[in-house]
């Protein structure tokens, strides 16, 4: 059964992608898609960063992952490095996790 969601997946991956490959140059150029392709990228990062940060299997949770994310939003409106950023938020948490032991 697993191989078959797999199969079924891929196929419906390459589908998609045939069906995005196929749409005519006219249809792209149009303003509201190209902004909405813009946005899109956006929508789905902001979404799995909300989901790895404040969700622990299927419970909301507030953790040291939320101060790292803070961390992290405030060393970028810093204009921080983005290594500094990375790094920055990482040490947060990870000593948010030795204070509380957790």
């Amino acid at each position: 059964m697993t191989w078959l969601a797999i199969v079924v997946a891929g196929v419906g991956c390459w589908a998609l992608k045939a069906a995005g490959l196929s749409v005519p140059p006219r249809v792209l150029e149009r303003p509201l898609v190209e902004r909405v392709a813009d946005l899109i990228p956006v929508a789905l990062l902001s979404a799995l960063i909300a989901v790895q940060v404040f969700t622990t299997g299927h419970r909301l949770t507030v953790d040291a992952r939320a101060l790292g994310l803070g961390v992290a939003v405030v060393l970028l409106l810093l204009r921080a490095p983005f290594l500094v950023v990375v790094f920055g938020a990482a040490l947060a948490a990870a000593l948010v996790r030795l204070a509380v032991g957790g």
